[in-house]
């Protein structure tokens, strides 16, 4: 880490310190602010400056050498989020620095993470979810001692078929396991009806993002045989794209249940009528119904769509009559230049054209 870096660390510390001031021990989410953090930072602080509850810091510490693969999981959760939802009302905006509210202070997600609707049910599916990937991913590339390849995988096959198990399973187990011990915090230790309903709801919704790492994993097979026969293959388990398991997750957001907001022996829907059929496990539940988002409201810390980028040909989320709300659109010409048909010239330069374009841009008014 360079000199500037370095003295800016106790700048850091003091940050994450109010952090920590601002949101106790217990309350959830406050890791997610590692998905932003410079590549570096987290491990430099130490397990007992970040802002984890007391539990994941106990846990930090006795496995520090998991501590990039957290980090690593929050972004992926943070990237995914805002690639899912980029051209909808909610873009799963997260916090930004600024004079008045520092690096740090403030929930990541914002009201989202705490409002209990079907925004809420995604943020935490998917934050659970690259926390699996991340950390399995983490043991396959043999980065840790007491993890690596799926052991259970090693022999076996079907000798009939032509296949047997080999190369280096992913072992998802092992990362749903460490996401489960890291992210879920007891029932019991919470007090109000309120909160502890929101709790089995965003637990609920962990499991769910981890059950839709488990749902994805595939096999690839290599071949082997003379002259690439493929006599025999080599196959082992290995985990989607984050991608993947993102648009499945966004489905699985599109047909969330809302549950009532009473817990009996377990969470039901809302729905008298449908309290017959079963929530699943890796279904996404929400309590409270989502804002429009359309509006700006500045207590919530909701943005509003005003200034947006939109599509006026589109008739999705993107378009302009969805995303402005109906309030219609702004339309100016921005200039394009660049550089067009290179040609490498003998000897030695590329002479390239100067290329201008125009293109109407609309934005929400």
């Amino acid at each position: 880490m360079d000199t500037a870096a370095l003295l800016g660390l106790p700048r850091l510390c003091a940050l994450w310190a109010a952090l920590l001031l601002l949101f106790p021990c217990g309350a959830q989410g406050n890791w997610m602010w590692l998905g932003i953090a410079s590549f570096g930072v987290p491990e430099k602080l130490g397990c007992s400056n970040l802002p984890l509850n007391s539990r994941q810091k106990e846990l930090c510490k006795r496995k520090p050498y998991l501590l990039p693969s957290i980090r690593e999981g929050a972004r992926l959760g943070i990237q995914e989020c805002r690639s899912q939802f980029r051209h909808e009302r909610w873009n799963c905006k997260v916090a930004t620095a600024t004079a008045a509210t520092p690096f740090g202070t403030g929930p990541l997600f914002g009201y989202e993470l705490s409002s209990g609707t079907k925004e809420t049910a995604f943020i935490y599916a998917v934050m659970a979810a690259g926390l699996v990937h991340s950390v399995t991913r983490s043991c396959s590339a043999g980065n840790m001692t007491e993890c690596s390849c799926d052991t259970t995988l090693q022999n076996g096959g079907s000798a009939s078929e032509g296949w047997h198990w080999g190369g280096c399973s992913d072992d998802v187990q092992y990362g749903m396991w460490f996401s489960r011990k890291f992210l879920d915090f007891p029932i019991r230790n919470t007090t109000g009806k309120d909160s502890k309903v929101l709790l089995a709801m965003n637990l609920h919704n962990n499991e769910a993002g981890r059950q839709a790492v488990a749902k994805l994993m595939s096999v690839d097979c290599r071949c082997h045989g003379v002259s690439g026969s493929c006599a025999v293959k080599t196959c082992w388990k290995t985990m989607s794209s984050f991608e993947k398991i993102g648009h499945l997750l966004k489905d699985k957001y599109e047909n969330s249940i809302q549950i009532s907001d009473k817990i009996k022996r377990k969470m039901r829907r809302r729905e008298k009528d449908q309290r017959k059929i079963p929530i699943h496990k890796e279904d996404l539940l929400y309590m409270n119904k989502s804002p429009n988002y359309c509006v700006e409201d500045k207590k919530l810390g909701i943005p509003g769509t005003q200034g947006r980028e939109c599509n006026r040909t589109s008739e999705g989320a993107d378009g302009c009559n969805l995303l402005c709300c109906g309030r219609g659109y702004n339309t100016h010409v921005v200039r394009h230049v660049e550089r067009c048909e290179c040609k490498f010239i003998w000897c030695c330069y590329v002479r390239c054209r100067r290329c201008e374009s125009m293109t109407d841009v609309h934005t929400c008014k």
